[in-house]
């Protein structure tokens, strides 16, 4: 349902990704360009939340140290491996305010002066190498400070022994890791893959992690309502057109568009965008459409972007099969994220 509004759609966009935007967007998303260690919020009830922000400055410590190197005779530098630091915990305990925290923190630091700092949700990464290829990727990061992970997830046998690789040798290259996940490192994989070759992949990839456990309920549910009920199509499309920069598409219209390019393309998709209205939204039974729809997810809730929908409650989208099965934490995140931003649409009305 497109109808003759003159409300602009994302299926109508199609944007393209050059080498150079994908680094110029190794950055923490707009959503976190303020944070900082000093304005987290550690809940009180949960000390782990405070323990966690001293681990991250002492892991900042260490990381510029390594990187400076140590100094030899005739004022040449040997070359210090890197550290890592893995930050696990739940849905909203504020594990990418730290990783941003601790990227803009090396990014001034004195001591690492000089070399840049990386951030990047982990199909980002992937999707660098797979640019740049292995081996230029790897001379690319190698003078970078740290290299932060949002989200690391090892979906496939084939992106697990790249990353892994990938990390090991920019560790030994003096490049500190930074990651976030819902899966402590020795568990990466657990459920989605069972052959015993990526095991000796996945222990190596733990052993460069200081492990940092957060715990602690979802903040983005602390004071949400249930999902809302859903507004009808001529409401969604009416709201649409009263607000500037709004996207408006049909539910299927939008997955069938998002088929069509790279999931690294869709932070360009939604750039400027200030508002997305969707029509028609229904259970997803297909896991690649499943899938993509997360990644768009994300990607609206790095910018901040409201989204308001007609059709099923959006708490239903990922059918209860899906949610059980190896992209659980995936499907709960995205849901978690939908309804946060609902929220936000209801309050800007």
């Amino acid at each position: 349902m497109h109808g003759s509004s003159g409300v602009a759609h994302l299926a109508d966009r199609h944007p393209s990704v050059t080498p150079e935007r994908l680094v110029a967007q190794l950055v923490p998303p707009p959503t976190f360009a303020d944070v900082s260690y000093d304005s987290y919020r550690p809940d009180p009830s949960e000390p782990s939340q405070g323990a966690a922000v001293q681990s991250c400055r002492d892991f900042c410590e260490q990381a510029a140290l390594r990187r400076a190197g140590k100094k030899k005779l005739f004022g040449k530098r040997e070359v210090l491996p890197g550290v890592g630091v893995y930050l696990d915990g739940g849905f909203g305990v504020g594990k990418t305010h730290l990783l941003a925290s601790t990227y803009y923190t090396l990014s001034k630091d004195e001591a690492a002066a000089g070399y840049p700092a990386a951030f990047a949700t982990f199909g980002e990464l992937t999707q660098l190498a797979g640019v740049f290829g292995y081996n230029e990727c790897i001379d690319l990061l190698s003078e970078y400070v740290v290299v932060c992970i949002d989200e690391f997830e090892l979906d496939d046998p084939g992106n697990t022994t790249l990353i892994s690789r990938l990390l090991s040798a920019l560790v030994e290259r003096g490049v500190s890791i930074a990651a976030t996940s819902n899966t402590l490192p020795e568990q990466l994989g657990e459920g989605r893959f069972a052959a015993q070759d990526f095991l000796r992949e996945i222990n190596t990839l733990a052993q460069i992690f200081t492990t940092v456990r957060i715990e602690g309920p979802d903040y983005r549910h602390r004071d949400l309502p249930p999902a809302p009920e859903p507004l009808s199509d001529e409401e969604v499309a009416q709201r649409a057109e009263g607000v500037d920069g709004a996207t408006l598409d049909d539910f299927d219209a939008l997955c069938a568009h998002l088929a069509t390019m790279h999931p690294s393309r869709y932070h360009a998709l939604v750039e400027g965008v200030t508002e997305v209205f969707i029509t028609g939204v229904h259970p997803i039974e297909d896991q690649s459409v499943a899938l993509r729809l997360v990644a768009l997810t994300d990607r609206l809730y790095d910018a901040g972007v409201p989204v308001l929908a007609s059709g099923t409650k959006l708490d239903t989208i990922f059918s209860p099969e899906m949610v059980a099965g190896g992209f659980r934490k995936k499907y709960l995140r995205a849901t978690s994220r939908l309804l946060a931003l609902t929220a936000a649409a209801q309050r800007t009305v």
